[in-house]
């Protein structure tokens, strides 16, 4: 491979798994990583999105393999880290982004079964990943760890926003302290990315009479990721993209 090459496929060789990567900033994502070169494994529960990323990844020149699951099944994280780790020898970078809005409500309206189903996907979920594939990351010679915030979280609590801001912010607790436990011990990096007011799904669901149009698109999300990982920055460093 020729320096223009490496300078063109940065993350050449590299591994990547991305959540939540059949929409939106997701898959923004995972089409970024794959561009900079790396193979990425796509998450997510629904296989015809996942197969459409994948295509248009592999239309684009890049690399990707679908791993559909459910990721409030703990079992489920298991079974894909041991089918990833038969495969390859480790993971270099794993970004974390599904997550579910749930119903805006006052605290004292927030219904208990929700919250709970919130809760599993936002911030148990990823710990059960980072759990899982910790050894695979810390076989790595430079892993980067990145989880998607929100500007709702512990930082700048709003009004309604409490189940889905209290998930944010714990998310971001898990994966400074995880970074803080691995810094001196592996090659490991986390990052947290607060993308900002980007056209998705779910941001029409929380502003429903939001002209989508004045609203970046989920490519600019998805590139300032991929720049952030092939960018040696260091370790907690946090992304903010304008608003």
């Amino acid at each position: 491979m020729t320096n223009q090459d490496n300078k063109a496929r940065p993350l050449a060789g590299r591994i990547a798994l991305v959540t939540g990567a059949s929409r939106g900033i997701g898959a923004a994502t995972a089409q970024a990583l794959a561009q900079d070169g790396a193979h990425v494994v796509l998450v997510a529960r629904t296989v015809p999105d996942l197969e459409a990323v994948e295509d248009a990844i592999h239309t684009a020149g890049g690399s990707a393999t679908i791993a559909p699951l459910d990721l409030t099944d703990g079992e489920s994280i298991g079974r894909l880290a041991q089918a990833i780790g038969g495969r390859w020898n480790a993971l270099d970078i794993l970004v974390l982004n599904a997550a579910t809005l749930g119903t805006l409500a006052a605290v004292p309206a927030i219904d208990s079964k929700e919250f709970a189903r919130l809760l599993t996907l936002n911030i148990a979920a990823p710990q059960a990943l980072i759990a899982a594939f910790d050894p695979m990351l810390r076989a790595s010679k430079d892993a980067r760890v990145v989880a998607l915030t929100s500007g709702v979280a512990a930082a700048n609590p709003r009004a309604y926003w409490g189940a889905y801001g209290a998930s944010k912010a714990a998310l971001e607790v898990l994966v400074a302290a995880y970074g803080q436990e691995v810094r001196n011990v592996s090659a490991i990096r986390t990052h947290i990315v607060e993308p900002g007011a980007t056209r998705t799904t779910m941001r029409a669901r929380a502003y429903p009479g939001e002209d989508p149009a004045t609203l970046k698109t989920p490519d600019i999300v998805g590139r300032a990721i991929a720049d952030l990982i092939v960018r040696d920055v260091p370790d907690g460093e946090r992304l903010v993209l304008p608003k």
